[in-house]
Formats: C-alpha cells, structure tokens, sequence
C-alpha cells in the first residue's frame, strides 16, 4: 500500500485517483475535518492524522511501502507564518522521522521550484542553491528548510526524493488556486483589472504522472523540477477571452503602482471573501525569472508535460462541470 499525505489537496487528489488507476491500493492520510467525497474509493483508506504530532504521524504510516508528502500550507499572503512553520517545516521532519522508524521504501516529498535560490537572469535547474536565506517569501523559506532536512536524511538513513514543481494549475482544482480563483472572477466578471507578468505553470496531471515515475526511476537524495510552459497573465486572459466570450479587462495596473499598494491587498480580499490574487508575493514573482528547466526530470524519470492553454482550457471546463461557472 502508498501513503499519501495531503490527499485532499490538488496535487493530492489527483495523484491519488491516478495510482488507483495505475493498480495501487493508497492510504489517504489527512487533517481532521477535511472532505473525502472527491476520493473515495474502494481502493482509498482513509487515515486522519495530524503531521506535527509525531507518534501519530508514525502511526499512520505504519505498513506503508512508499510515501508521497504533499501536504503543506501555501498561502501567498503574508499571513499563517507560524501555522506554515509548524506544518511545512516540522511536519516534514515528523514525516523524516516516521518513515525512517518504519522502514518505508522510498519518502517522495513534494517541495516547490521556489525553495530553490534563482538568479535574476538565466536558467534555473537542480544546479542552483537550495538555500533559506536567499529566496524570497516565507513560503518559499520553509521549503527550503524541509528541502534540506530531506537531503540531510537520504546522505543517511532514508532513501528520498526531492520533486519541485513550477505553478500547479488544472482540473480537479476543489480548493481553488489561485489560478483558478482567476479564472472564476474573470468568469463571473469580477476582475476588472489586471496586473501584468508572467509564470511557468505546470498541469496538475503531469506533475502527479512525475510523482509516480519519481517513485519508480528517481535516484535517491535527488532533487527534480516538475515545469511546464511560462504564459503572461494578458495571455490567460486572452485565451479565456476567446473561450468565454467575455472581454477581458482593459485597464492593465503598472507594476510599481501594483507592489505599493500590494500590502492593503489582503483587506480587500477578506471583505469580497475571495482568495488572494494580487499580493506582494504574487506581485514579485510575476516578475521574476521564470525560465525554468526541467531537463533533469525528462532524461531520468521520463517525464513530460502538455501545453499550458491546454490545462487552463480544461480548468475551465472542469470549474463549468462543477457549477462553478
């Protein structure tokens, strides 16, 4: 049986539905309260269990063979930093130290492109730095962190893999991303400017096929990025433009007006009740160097990815199927 951690989440969930559809039996491990409906399944146990505490993290990986972690706090806001701590940086040392006391085969941990310290310009692969103190954001800083204590653990005594994807977006978004929080307001006709910039962005469904390839073809205590295509926010909007039928907004906010106002964000958005989309952090890294490689990936774990107007195409339709749009 294989454990996934964060089996809820959007890389969770899919990457749970595509091992059942590949012949594995997955134990689901989860926080309390969370909603199983999107993965039930014969072949799901269901395992409640909270990451920061130790004894019952190692119980709940106990009989496991491999062990996917995917769980962690992302919030592009500046807020939770203690709760995101707490999970993204102890909770991966409880879940080091649970495989190691049972014996699991192999620990696939999900960090982000993000942990590792990228350069203003050129390319952006496993050779960079994964360093806490030269990456921005908190977020960013706690994955460094768990990526280092990952790393410390394979030199000695567990066979682990590091995997960074890019931005994941896609179908099967139940919690909504960001992305798909755009894609929502400009839908329901709620955004009514735009801030311009550009990401590598990455399908939910590659990065869970990269996942499982990982398990199987990755050499131990390496790290490999899971990306994908870099596309504009005017081109996301352009193309959703032509889906819809909706026109896109007009009135593009400079960048420099965008990140001094970017602080009072976080007012705004829990008057409307909708997630963050234009904060300090997302303001930054749509700015910042998006040329990301993953060549290492497809060599050694034979992994590929589709085109990006491709999954926010499907994004879309997945959000309509739902009654969402």
């Amino acid at each position: 049986m294989i454990g996934v951690i964060g089996a809820t989440g959007h890389l969770g969930n899919v990457l749970t539905k595509e091992l059942i559809k590949r012949g594995f039996k997955v134990r689901a491990i989860i926080p309390q309260g969370e909603n199983v409906a999107h993965i039930k399944d014969d072949q799901v146990e269901v395992y409640r269990a909270d990451i920061t505490d130790l004894s019952v993290i190692t119980a709940a990986i106990a009989g496991l063979e491999y062990v996917f972690h995917c769980a962690g706090i992302i919030n592009i806001s500046s807020g939770n930093k203690d709760l995101m701590y707490r999970v993204n940086v102890e909770g991966t040392k409880n879940v080091i130290k649970a495989c190691i006391s049972n014996n699991i085969k192999r620990l696939i941990y999900t960090s982000s492109v993000h942990a590792i310290a990228a350069p203003d310009k050129g390319i952006i692969d496993e050779s960079r730095e994964v360093n806490p103190d030269k990456v921005y954001g908190f977020y960013a800083k706690t994955k460094a962190l768990a990526t280092l204590a990952m790393l410390e653990s394979a030199r000695s005594d567990l066979d682990a893999v590091i995997l960074c994807p890019s931005g994941i977006i896609g179908p099967f978004d139940y919690k909504t991303s960001e992305i798909g929080q755009l894609i929502l307001d400009f839908v329901n006709r709620r955004l009514k400017a735009y801030i311009d910039g550009a990401y590598n962005f990455v399908d939910v469904r590659d990065v869970a096929a990269g996942h499982i390839n990982a398990m199987e073809k990755a050499r131990r205590g390496e790290i490999y990025i899971l990306g994908g295509e870099t596309i504009s926010v005017f081109d996301i909007l352009t193309l959703l433009e032509s889906i819809t039928g909706i026109k896109k907004p007009k009135i593009k906010i400079p960048y420099c007006i965008a990140y001094a106002i970017s602080p009072f964000t976080p007012i705004y958005y829990s008057i409307v009740k909708t997630k963050p989309l234009f904060t300090t952090y997302s303001i930054k890294v749509l700015r910042s160097n998006a040329n990301i490689s993953s060549k290492k990936a497809i060599t050694e774990l034979n992994y590929s990815f589709r085109p990006v107007r491709e999954t926010i195409r499907d994004a879309y339709c997945w959000f309509k199927e739902q009654g969402k749009i």
